[in-house]
C-alpha cells in the first residue's frame, strides 16, 4: 500500500478523503465507499497502488474515442474498485470488488512501460475498465515513466474533486466521461453519487483544452426522458461546444439491474434528438450503420468510415475536410 494524497487527519483515529465528492469520513480500519483508500492507524493508504486487474491492447474507438487518432490502437490497463456504485455496471467483477477480494494481476510497473513499445501501432496507454480517479496515485506515478510521445487517456465518470482532477489534467491528453444522466434523482438512485460534480468535471476538462468525449448509457425508463435527454444535449452544446463528440450507449441488463434492453426504437429517437444540437453524435451497442461514421458538420462529406473496430480515414486532410476545408478538430 502507498500512503495517499488528497485527505486530512480530522483526530488520531479518523481520516477525512478529500479526492472525489463522497468525502468519506473513516475511522481506523475502515476502507471507503469505492473500496480502495482505507484508513490505517489514522493515515488513508490506496490499497491498489500497482494493482493491475486486466491489461490490453484496443482499438482507440473502444473506449469510446472517436475524434482522437482514429484508426489507432492504445494499451489499456485497469484496477479495481469504483466511487460510484452504478446497479447497472458492466464491469461489476473488477468495479464492484469488495476489498478482501481483490486478486492482483502478476503485472509489474516494468512490465506496462515495456508492453507500451510492442504495437507499433499503440498511440500511448488508457486508464480504463475500473474508475481510474480511485488510483490517481498510480497514474500519477506511471505517467512521470512514460515517454512523451506517447499519450495518455483517461475514460472515467468524471466524479472528483477539483484540485486532483487539476493534477490530472497536468497529464492526461484525453478524456471520455461518462455522463450517466442529467438529473439529480437519476444519481442518486441509480448510482449512489450526484451530478453537479460532473458538471464541473466537465466544464474544467474542456476549459483545459485537453480533448474531450462523452458516453451516455441509455437505461429505459431512468434516463431516456426524450426532453430531460435533450436537456442534456443543449447544455452539452452550450457549455462544452457543439462539436464535443457524444456516443450514446445502448445498454443491457448487467449486474443488479434487470431492466429490459434498450430497444433501437428510442436509440434512435435520442440519437435524432441530438443530432438537432451536436455535430458530432454516435451510437455504441447496437448492430446499425446508423451513427458510426463521422460526417463534416458543414458539407455532410464523410470523413471516417467505421465497420465495427475497423476504422477507415476517408474525407480528412489532416484535420480539415478534404471537400469544404472545415477545421474538425480530429487528431491524429
Amino acid at each position: 500500500m502507498l500512503e495517499a494524497n488528497y485527505y486530512q487527519q480530522l483526530s488520531q483515529e479518523k481520516v477525512q478523503c478529500l479526492l472525489c465528492p463522497q468525502n468519506c469520513i473513516l475511522s481506523d480500519g475502515e476502507t471507503g465507499f469505492c473500496n480502495a483508500r482505507k484508513n490505517v492507524s489514522g493515515y488513508l493508504y490506496s490499497s491498489i497502488f500497482k494493482k493491475i486487474s486486466s491489461l490490453a491492447f484496443d482499438p482507440i474507438e473502444k473506449k469510446p474515442l472517436y475524434h482522437f487518432f482514429p484508426g489507432r490502437e492504445i494499451l489499456s490497463i485497469g484496477s479495481y474498485g469504483c466511487n460510484l456504485k452504478c446497479n447497472f455496471c458492466q464491469n461489476y467483477d473488477i468495479s464492484q470488488v469488495p476489498f478482501k477480494n481483490y486478486n492482483r494481476f502478476n503485472l509489474s510497473t516494468d512490465d506496462i512501460l515495456l508492453a507500451i513499445h510492442t504495437n507499433k501501432n499503440n498511440i500511448g496507454l488508457a486508464f480504463t475498465y475500473n474508475e481510474p480517479i480511485i488510483w490517481i496515485e498510480y497514474i500519477l506515478f506511471l505517467t512521470k515513466l512514460i515517454d512523451a510521445k506517447y499519450k495518455k487517456v483517461m475514460v472515467t465518470n468524471g466524479y472528483i474533486h477539483l484540485q486532483p482532477l487539476e493534477d490530472l489534467l497536468s497529464v492526461i491528453d484525453a478524456f471520455n466521461v461518462d455522463l450517466k444522466g442529467f438529473t439529480d434523482d437519476f444519481y442518486h438512485n441509480n448510482t449512489g453519487g450526484s451530478l453537479e460534480p460532473v458538471k464541473k468535471s466537465l466544464k474544467m476538462i474542456k476549459q483545459s483544452g485537453k480533448h474531450l468525449e462523452l458516453t451516455n448509457l441509455i437505461l429505459p425508463t431512468q434516463n431516456d426522458n426524450p426532453q430531460q435527454f435533450e436537456e442534456m444535449v443543449i447544455w452539452i452544446a452550450e457549455e462544452l461546444g457543439k462539436d464535443t463528440p457524444l456516443h450514446l450507449s445502448r445498454y443491457f441488463p448487467r449486474y443488479k439491474s434487470a431492466i429490459e434492453q434498450t430497444s433501437l426504437e428510442v436509440m434512435l429517437e435520442l440519437f435524432q434528438i441530438a443530432e438537432q444540437h451536436l455535430d458530432f453524435v454516435y451510437l455504441g451497442n447496437l448492430h446499425s450503420e446508423k451513427g458510426q461514421n463521422t460526417y463534416c458538420p458543414n458539407c455532410k462529406n464523410e470523413l471516417i468510415s467505421r465497420k465495427g473496430y475497423y476504422t477507415v480515414i476517408t474525407g480528412l486532410d489532416e484535420q480539415k475536410c478534404s471537400k469544404c476545408g472545415f477545421e474538425t478538430k480530429i487528431i491524429g
